[in-house]
């Protein structure tokens, strides 16, 4: 019998994407723990987790980068290249989620959130797929969103772009399962993070009061399928979305 490791990433190169704060921070630190290498991107950079991953003895690089620009991208994919020669793990966390009826919205709007949160998850995969190729093996985890099967007004755009992710992430699954890649998402439900510190604390509290695990989701509980999903313990499985949502949406 093989015992399990305390340290089941060692080794691993993960890029994580939003991880200045929220879900993002969470992910990136649990990682580090678990002794990947992290590179961090981050619209305005992510130098607090930096500076704590390296402060607790892990390695972590920060580069400032939008997800919506493929030559931003490109210029991670050469830093990751120069500085490890390999990647591993990606996490396609960061996202917006502006509320606008729709009656109300533009299509400036609606292009900025598929942006941000499809267009950002394709050139992410686009960008390191090729690496993880190379190595025989990787993970790529895609954060979805509960609100798709929700009943919430002046989202369309937003989930819209988080059914893409779904559509996407089986997609890629399809396509680079051949060369050890999986592919999945995570789709949290209502969670404590500062994107969702501007809504209302009643509106929040009515939404998560419907779920069977009636209380408000932390970064925590998301992190931990996210580290799942990017381990050898999930080998099997790819083209799956995982509800974290506390049972609001059953799929």
């Amino acid at each position: 019998m093989t015992m399990p490791t305390a340290r089941p990433h060692e080794g691993r190169v993960a890029i994580v994407t939003g991880a200045g704060k929220g879900i993002g921070r969470e992910v990136a630190l649990r990682l580090a723990e678990r002794g990947a290498s992290l590179v961090l991107i981050g619209a305005s950079g992510c130098a607090d987790t930096t500076a704590h991953i390296r402060e607790t003895g892990g390695l972590a690089l920060d580069l400032r980068g939008d997800v919506a620009s493929e030559a931003d991208w490109g210029h991670a994919a050469d830093a990751v290249r120069a500085r490890f020669g390999r990647a591993d793990i990606l996490v396609n966390n960061a996202g917006i989620s502006p509320h606008v009826d729709f009656l109300d919205m533009d299509y400036a709007q609606w292009t900025q959130v598929m942006r941000v949160n499809l267009d950002g998850a394709f050139l992410g995969a686009r960008a390191f797929a090729p690496m993880m190729k190379a190595g025989g093996w990787g993970r790529i985890v895609n954060v979805s969103s509960c609100a798709i099967g929700t009943e919430n007004s002046g989202m369309s755009h937003y989930i819209a772009s988080k059914m893409g992710v779904i559509g996407l992430t089986r997609g890629l699954a399809n396509d680079l399962g051949r060369y050890g890649i999986t592919v999945n998402a995570v789709a949290p439900g209502v969670t404590n993070t500062p994107q969702n510190a501007v809504i209302p604390p009643e509106i929040l509290e009515a939404i998560w009061r419907r779920q069977p695990i009636a209380r408000y989701g932390e970064p925590a509980d998301i992190a931990g399928p996210i580290l799942f999903l990017t381990s050898d313990d999930a080998s099997f499985i790819t083209g799956q979305t995982l509800m974290a949502d506390g049972g609001m949406v059953k799929l």
